[in-house]
């Protein structure tokens, strides 16, 4: 497994706008809570997949959660729509449970295939992605161990407060 260890260039783009808040000092996804039964999904949505209704705010998500599960990528996905690098390297996938809101599907950095735990504290961090298909400078989120060490990788404070709109 490869651990993501490149520095995140504050001015580069967001991989999808909307996603995630991007340029922040302590970025948090961005889901969307129905206002007539509160189901919190990721990413946001226009109506809710439970009770139906067409009426959802902005809600940002925690930052912090556990891991409930993962897996790897061994292969190359199907291009389009992968726009990752063409040499490719197997990487580490997951669903972390944010606590109270939503499992959310992410990439994991930080953490080897050996030392990868079920249940283990995660953390948001932003990271850079890598286009075979533009050159611009691109950030993507993904998840890490709370325990990791983070001097090269741009990380969030947990913070489990909603301040969305």
């Amino acid at each position: 497994m490869t651990v993501l260890t490149e520095t995140v260039d504050t001015t580069a783009r967001a991989i999808e706008a909307g996603l995630f808040t991007w340029p922040a000092e302590q970025p948090r996804l961005i889901g969307s809570r129905c206002k007539a039964c509160g189901l919190v999904t990721f990413p946001s949505t226009s109506g809710c997949s439970r009770c139906t209704a067409d009426d959802t705010e902005q809600y940002l998500l925690a930052t912090t959660g556990e891991l409930w599960t993962w897996t790897v990528q061994g292969f190359r996905p199907k291009s389009p729509p992968y726009e990752g690098p063409v040499d490719f390297t197997p990487y580490l996938v997951g669903y972390v449970a944010l606590p109270g809101e939503v499992k959310v599907e992410t990439l994991i950095v930080g953490v080897g295939l050996d030392d990868v735990k079920i249940g283990m504290p995660m953390e948001l961090v932003i990271v850079p992605f890598h286009s075979s298909v533009t050159d611009d400078a691109l950030v993507t989120f993904a998840f890490q161990p709370v325990s990791a060490a983070r001097p090269a990788v741009f990380t969030t404070a947990a913070n489990p407060s909603n301040t969305g709109a």
